[in-house]
Parts: C-alpha cells; structure tokens; sequence
C-alpha cells in the first residue's frame, strides 16, 4: 500500500480521456487481460528509454542496478502493483502521460470504441493501453522518480471526472529510487489477476519477449522471472515456431491478430543487421494519421534507439517489427538519424526485402496476399506516386476491381488484351457501382475491353503520373481523347454505321453557343454507345476525378470539362431540329452528365424547372 502525507492538487482530465475512462469503467470487454500486456510494454518502454539517455549521461545508471520489470499481488489488500526502474516520470510529465491523450483522429477512435463488442484490439492500436486498467481497478496510484532527480511524484485517480498529483510521501520517497511504481486497486470481479497462475497465462501469451525480465513475487516464495526476455530477433530462424512469432508479433505490434507476413533474416556484409518485420492481417487504426508515420524500432546492439527512425518508406507504415544494427555508433542522435547515410543504405535494402517478400507471398499464398491487400492495398498504392525507382514492382504487386472481376493483376490485364489493344484503360471515382453505370464505359464494353475501376481516394493522384505496365500506356477513359476504332465490337450486327444523325457541325455549333464558358469544348464522342454525353478533361492537365479532389480541399473551381455528345441518340439529333427547345436541350446535356458523374448542376433548381418544362411538353404532345 501507498501512502502520502502531503497535499495533492485535483486537477481534471482531458475531455477526451474522461470519456475514454467513462468508456473503461463501465463498459465489459471480454478481453480484459489487455491490461497488464500494456503496463508491462509501457515498463518496458520506459526502461528501453532510459538505456539509450544512459548513453549520454552514464550517471543516469550509476547504482548498477539491473533492468527489470516486477509484478506483486497482494491479496490482503486486493492490490496489484507494476513496477520499473526506467526513466520514471517528473510532475509534467505525469500530467501529459496519464491526463491527456496527445493523438490525432481521438474523437473518431472513442466513437469507434464505444460502438465496438469487444474493444480491447482497438485499445492496442491506438496506444492508451494505460486507461485499460480502469477496466479492472476502481482506483490507481502511480509514484514515479524522474532518472537524475530527487522528487518523487505520486498521481492517482479513481477514473472520475479528474486525478490528484502531489509530491510522494517519505516511505513512497524511498520506496521508488527511479522509474515507476503503478498500484492497482482491484474490482471485486477482477481478483483473479492476483493469482500467480493468471499473472503467468497473461506474460506468456503476451510479454515472453519482452527484452527485460519480468519477475513475479508471490505473497509466499521468492521472485522469480517469468518470461523469457530474448531478444527474438537474434535468434535463429530455426530455432523458432509460428507460435514464438505470433507472439513477438502481438509483443512488439501491441496487437492482438495473426501476422499475416512474418520476414526475419540477418543482413552480412558491409552492413550487419537483423531484421524481423510483419505485416498485420487487419488494419491498424492510425494507419491514415496525416503523419504516416512508421512503426519499425531501431535499435543498436539490443539497446533501443527510436520507434520513429523512417525505416521503411510512408506506404509501408503499416509494416511492424524491430530492425538491429551491429555498426550503428549507440549514441546517435534522432536527429541524426534522418541524415545518417548507414541508415539509409538499410533502409533501402530492407524496403526492397519487404516488397520482395511481398511479391512472393502474391505468387505462392495468394489468399494470405489478398488479406494484406484488403488491408493496406491504398497505402501501397501510395508508392506508385512516391518511389519511382519501385514503380514497376508495385503496379505489378497491385491487385483492382475491373469490369471483368475482382483482385485481379496488371498481368492478368495485360492477357487479356483485345487485338490492336495497345492501353490499358481505367476510369477514377466514388463507389464501384457508380463506375460500372457510367457512360464513359459504354464503348469499351462493346468491345470486351477490360478497365480498372479505381475507387480509392489515392487513385486519383498516382494515376496522374505517366505508368506504362509492359509498355502499355495507362489511359484514363475520362481523358484525352479515346478511339477505339481499330479494335472490333463484340457484335457489329447491333451497330449501324451507316445510320444518318444531324449535321456534327451545326450541332456542336449550337450547343457551344448555348453552353458558352460552362465547358472548354464540345465534340463527338468516342466513348458512347446509348447515353447521350459525358463529361471529359483535356489530353493535357488533370483528370476529372483528381479535379474535383483538389477542388473540394482548396475551395476553389477546377477547369472547364470537355462536352462529349453522341451523335446517335435522339436528345442530340433534337437540338438541331428544334430552336425552341435547343436551350434547353443542351443544359440537359451538361446537367445530366455532370449528375452522372457524381456531380450537382450548377443550379439545381433551374435544373429541375427545365427537366419539369420538358417533360410537361413531352406529354402535351402525346395528349395532341
């Protein structure tokens, strides 16, 4: 038990934390166990942390006493403390740790948290692991020594509306010579956690390689360690199972699903590291923080250096593990890190072992390939803009939803090309289903033409790079022109070539006139079949897609579309013959095709007064 003797200054949580607490204490997850997992990675953290200051202030650790974690049930008193000797925490500190939560996309994480059946993967990935042990404590008492200081600070809370932190009492003084002391005041229902037995269970599935020991001091025996505290990485491969794996995996990742990569090796040469590397079967939940952020640890000979050290390039953020340099000097600076040119040679071959391994994983498990896909495809894709000199490699690796299935390769497509085919085709929008009813798609499908339906937010940008996969150009179908007249229908018998239309000339004539600056051009179509117009972007500039992307971050207008119209179909032969309709006629071009397109008119109410104006004539005249 704790005590103090001086007085503590109430200090209320961060609204954020309130509710994430709210959340914890009266809400029942199933997987409760998170808990001690993330008290135990946060003591290892904060001994990790203190190894690599020790390199620069050696008097940091002048007691010599070892690192290492200590577990003590104490069921007299229905108490369970976690207690370190790492770097320990000063009164700020203490307030910005364990009073706020300083993470982007929080709002979004707690809507997601109080809508989930069991919240505990979502916990790991967002890193509040602490705020977990509300789950089965009413109250909390932390007392903690900053390493190289002489106050001790003791914060407690019973998860209410906010903490109290004061300086630590005489006994808790000299209790905690450094690091962190965290009591854990029981609920009723979670006294199983003071059993050896279940303190064991929760270290094995969880924390057995954690790198520092991890003790447990029963009530009656001596302490005793419980894990195995190896460093995984350096062993060898041989020497290990799926099981080990999966557990360094959950260890290292914070996670609680099957690593659906796992890529360990030891690099010799010029270079001497070890590597070992997942990727996660499901999607963590900061994976689109505007940071992009990495999640590889550097470290130096076992001793940690950093967790943010851009080991692996941005579209490769959702891969975890640990990367350890044999060369690398220990004292190296964060700073220096990002201009250390050892580093970055590691960082260029490992990118290139992961993608590798990636490739491998595509050819012989392509069912394990499809899950990562499912869940970090955009994120790769995000390097077809970024790595040129990878480009290549990861349209190959791409897998797209097309009008002829599903995951399918730029090889596949490539197979499957139509004679005298010498693009490959896509279209960029919202939803699969908008796509597949788009006009634009009209005269490719009359040919059996395959086109990747683009979908995600990402696709709009690496498509405006010039690719070839195979050299075949990729060629959207809302841009540029587009003639497919080389390649034969599916069945010519349905498509007169010979039939008459109205005059292109005046026709165009006439809408261009009506239409004024609304578009930058109108001219006949080679894209449909059946619809009457689509909207199109210039051969030079961007795509429509990305347009309207950029229009809607900046707030401002995009370019002037081009009007494509279909000679064939009657709404157009009828803007010829007909003055007194044209006007109309033509808005209803632009207006439709914009709705098509996801858009709204320009004027919707004008819009739906002409629309109303036509069909109202339209049915006089049957009635005549």
């Amino acid at each position: 038990m704790m005590t103090t003797d001086t007085i503590a200054e109430h200090q209320p949580f961060q609204a954020e934390v309130a509710e994430l607490l709210h959340l914890m204490v009266h809400s029942v997850y199933s997987e409760t166990d998170i808990f001690l997992r993330e008290l135990i990675s946060n003591a290892s953290d904060a001994l990790d942390k203190l190894r690599y200051e020790a390199i620069a202030a050696p008097d940091l650790t002048a007691d010599g006493a070892p690192p290492k974690i200590r577990i003590l049930p104490d069921k007299r008193t229905g108490t369970l403390s976690v207690i370190d000797n790492g770097i320990g925490m000063d009164r700020q500190e203490l307030i910005e740790n364990l009073g706020t939560i300083a993470r982007s996309g929080t709002r979004s994480f707690l809507s997601r948290l109080s809508e989930a059946k069991d919240g505990a993967g979502l916990i790991g990935q967002f890193g509040v692991g602490f705020y977990a042990a509300f789950m089965v404590a009413d109250r909390i008492v932390v007392t903690s020594r900053r390493a190289g200081t002489d106050e001790v600070w003791t914060w407690s809370s019973s998860g209410g509306n906010g903490f109290d932190i004061g300086p630590a009492g005489d006994e808790d003084a000299r209790r905690v010579a450094r690091g962190s002391e965290i009591v854990l005041h029981l609920k009723p229902e979670a006294v199983k956690y003071l059993e050896p037995y279940e303190i064991e269970r929760i270290v094995g599935a969880y924390s057995d390689n954690i790198q520092f020991p991890i003790e447990l001091k029963p009530e009656q025996g001596e302490s005793r360690q419980i894990n195995s505290a190896s460093a995984l990485w350096q062993r060898s491969k041989s020497e290990l199972t799926p099981e080990d794996y999966t557990q360094a995996y959950r260890a290292i990742a914070g996670a609680f699903d099957e690593p659906a990569m796992t890529l360990h090796y030891r690099a010799e040469g010029r270079q001497s590291y070890a590597v070992l590397l997942f990727a996660p079967s499901t999607k963590p939940f900061d994976l689109f923080e505007p940071l992009r952020k990495g999640k590889v640890k550097l470290y130096v000979r076992r001793v940690f250096i950093a967790d943010d050290a851009d080991l692996l390039p941005g579209y490769l953020r959702f891969v975890r593990g640990v990367i350890d340099s044999e060369d690398l000097p220990l004292n190296i600076s964060r700073e220096m890190l990002q201009n250390n040119p050892q580093l970055a040679q590691i960082r260029k071959a490992v990118t290139g072992r992961v993608i590798g391994e990636l490739e491998s994983l595509s050819e012989k498990e392509p069912d394990t390939f499809a899950k990562i896909w499912d869940a970090f495809g955009p994120v790769i894709k995000e390097g077809i803009w970024e790595d040129y000199e990878r480009r290549e490699k990861l349209l190959a690796l791409s897998r797209f939803t097309t009008t002829a299935g599903d995951k399918r390769s730029l090889k596949q497509y490539a197979e499957n090309l139509k004679p005298n085919q010498t693009e490959i085709y896509y279209l960029v929008g919202d939803s699969i289903d908008r796509l597949k009813s788009n006009p634009k798609l009209e005269s490719a499908n009359a040919r059996g033409i395959e086109v990747l339906l683009l979908t995600d937010p990402v696709d709009a940008f690496w498509t405006s790079a010039p690719l070839d996969f195979g050299g075949k150009p990729l060629k959207s179908l809302s841009q540029g022109d587009v003639d497919f007249g080389l390649i034969p229908l599916i069945d010519a018998s349905n498509h007169d070539k010979e039939k008459s239309g109205p005059d292109e000339a005046t026709t165009i004539a006439v809408i261009k006139d009506i239409l004024g600056d609304r578009v930058s051009d109108v001219r006949v179509s080679q894209r449909l079949t059946t619809s009457a117009s689509c909207l199109v972007a210039g051969g030079q500039g961007r795509d429509r897609q990305l347009e309207r992307l950029l229009a809607q971050q900046n707030k401002a207008a995009g370019s002037r579309p081009i009007l494509e119209i279909n000679m064939r179909h009657p709404l157009v032969a009828a803007i010829a013959g007909n003055k007194d309709t044209a006007r109309d006629l033509s808005f209803l071009l632009l207006e439709q095709a914009q709705i098509l397109d996801g858009e709204l008119p320009e004027d919707p109410a004008a819009f739906a007064s002409r629309l109303n104006h036509l069909v109202l004539r339209g049915l006089s005249g049957e009635e005549g």
